[in-house]
């Protein structure tokens, strides 16, 4: 390569790191060794790499590049090589530093390293073709035992190529000598699988997982592809399911699994699954904190409690019990409370809060409160104290506190409006909720949270046209907001309103949000309304079993009671009755149908 300036920003630290490096190496090269006849490096290596590393600090990476390359060249020596590959990137000289790589397997051909950067440099000059030789190279050459891991982690090297249908071909291309081996080839399905959910192609890439899977029930790697394609295959969960029946020890793949479920709401499931874990391993932290969290949003404040207090006990005798169980793969560690223990403890105070708070003990929640310490959830400690006052009746307080939090940024002065405009909806002060959304709302415009809030705030308020009005603005300004089309959807369906179009929102809102309990309880409702009663109860039995709301339960119930089933009726609103006494559509319900429990 002819010698010219390739400059960039070298910060001139890192150069005069390497030149203290080299002058380090030279000294000891050229300091007395009686026991060591040859140095590792001679006068000539020390003043040309001496020689690259000053015309790199004075600007001229072209000529540094050159030097460095040709003292790799003349020793073979891998760390040269991968310097002079960092000089070029460095330069944004991708041609260069492709080179260098190739001068590099070259010379090393036995390298590893040398076949890793010769992939990654391909992919990042969108050479992709080039990749199936030195992918399988690459795979060759790692040791037999590392190869399921490495094959496993081969999507990594193109998740930033434009073209993910050719990367997924070439992939398949590059594994095909793995995919009849048994010790690589569900490790290679599993590739090949994530490789065309990135295109998405979401059904090759589950056929593949049930592949792997099918091949080895026990491997882990098809479980992690098969929880990244839920909920939107639900095909998947089998995979998952089977493989925690044949390892039920697969701690990692069950948190996994119970991260999908809470993000769908299925959380009586997720509980179950939790249940299982603490039993079979009640050492690991995490999954107590994450087990009290969804107990609390089940109005379970008692079984909460037992769980976060199992929490904080297991972080005071142990603190690395908190660190949740390493997953078999570098492709996902899943956890239940990831972050350091303070972090943890800090949750598990406001949960604990909140717990005391459902249950009316108020001192008790302030309790709780008053061990946070942490000026990053100041403000959040800060909300809690004013939901507090709130539910005391003393609203004026609350507000008064809200106001005088600190702002450090417009994020907080955002998230002041929106906890108060949500405090005083819980304590069905609808008018004072929707004058601070407003206000909100001129601060914020086109704001799709503050928006969406002012619409649950109008249709209490009993008006129904702005309700409208804002949910259809949400959609338009974020058209995959699944609350949006279900409170929409749901709003007709309740009011006994273009019915066919209710259905249209709610099915469209499921689509955005698949499984997610809420939705199905709507679509449940609008059956009801069209007149399948069968359907509608299957559906809202499915919301009830994934989600124990009380909510949900009034409408099984009701439907349930007008199918002429009354005695699940009265069992089912027992239940939801038991958990929250207080929920208006189970109250109202109960009330228009003149059922005494």
């Amino acid at each position: 390569m002819p010698a010219h300036p390739l400059r960039f920003g070298a910060t001139r630290a890192l150069a005069a790191a390497a030149v203290s490096l080299v002058f380090a190496q030279g000294a000891a090269a050229l300091s007395p060794a009686p026991q060591q006849s040859n140095s590792e490096i001679d006068a000539q290596l020390f003043y040309q790499v001496l020689i690259g590393e000053i015309e790199l600090r004075t600007g001229e990476a072209g000529n540094a590049y050159q030097v460095i390359l040709d003292a790799a060249r003349r020793t073979k020596d891998e760390a040269l090589f991968r310097r002079a590959v960092d000089i070029a990137l460095g330069a944004r000289a991708g041609d260069q530093a492709l080179a260098a790589v190739q001068a590099w397997r070259l010379a090393a051909p036995a390298s590893i390293e040398a076949q890793r950067y010769l992939v990654q440099m391909l992919v990042a000059l969108n050479r992709l073709p080039e990749t199936v030789e030195p992918l399988r190279a690459l795979i060759n050459l790692t040791p037999a035992p590392e190869r399921p891991g490495l094959i496993a982690s081969l999507p990594r090297f193109f998740a930033r190529t434009a073209d993910h249908a050719q990367a997924a071909r070439l992939l398949e291309q590059a594994l095909q000598p793995y995919l009849e081996q048994p010790a690589t080839r569900a490790a290679a399905r599993t590739a090949m699988g994530r490789a065309w959910l990135a295109v998405p192609d979401a059904a090759k890439a589950l056929s593949l997982a049930q592949q792997a899977h099918a091949q080895d029930p026990t491997d882990i790697d098809p479980v992690g592809l098969a929880l990244d394609l839920l909920p939107a295959q639900p095909e998947a969960e089998a995979i998952v399911t089977a493989h925690l029946a044949a390892r039920p020890d697969s701690h990692a793949a069950r948190l996994g699994y119970v991260r999908v479920l809470a993000a769908s709401q299925r959380y009586a499931e997720a509980v179950n699954q939790l249940g299982t874990l603490t039993r079979a391993a009640p050492q690991l932290a995490p999954p107590w904190l994450t087990l009290g969290a969804l107990q609390l949003e089940m109005h379970r404040p008692d079984e909460a409690r037992t769980a976060l207090k199992s929490y904080l006990a297991l972080l005071d005798a142990a603190p690395a019990a908190a660190a949740p169980p390493a997953a078999e793969d570098d492709e996902d560690k899943d956890g239940a409370a990831d972050g350091p223990p303070d972090e943890g403890r800090t949750q598990a105070w406001l949960l604990l809060s909140q717990a005391a708070e459902q249950l009316g003990d108020y001192a008790g929640a302030e309790t709780w409160l008053a061990k946070v310490d942490n000026p990053q959830r100041a403000l959040e400690v800060q909300q809690r104290r004013a939901s507090l006052l709130a539910r005391q009746g003393k609203i004026a307080e609350a507000r008064d506190l809200l106001h005088r939090s600190p702002e450090k940024t417009p994020a907080d002065a955002r998230a002041k409006l929106l906890a108060e405009a949500q405090m005083l909806r819980e304590v069905k002060q609808f008018d004072q909720a929707h004058g601070v959304l407003v206000q909100a709302i001129q601060a914020f415009p086109g704001d799709t949270d503050l928006l969406y809030e002012q619409s649950m705030v109008a249709e209490k308020l009993n008006h129904m046209d702005e309700m409208e009005r804002l949910l259809r603005q949400v959609i338009q300004v974020k058209p995959d907001h699944h609350h949006a089309y279900n409170a929409l959807g749901y709003s007709l369906a309740e009011r006994n309103l273009r019915l066919p179009e209710a259905k249209a929102l709610i099915q469209k809102a499921l689509e955005l949000s698949p499984g997610e309990p809420f939705i199905t309880d709507s679509l449940g409702w609008v059956e009801y309304r069209l007149g399948h009663r069968d359907e509608a109860i299957r559906l809202l039995r499915g919301a009830y079993t994934a989600r124990p709301d009380p909510e949900i339960a009034a409408h099984l119930g009701e439907v349930l009671w007008q199918s002429g089933q009354r005695d699940e009726a009265r069992r089912v609103w027992r239940e939801a009755r038991s958990r929250d006494k207080s929920n208006d559509v189970l109250k109202e319900t109960l009330a228009r149908l003149r059922v005494d429990l």
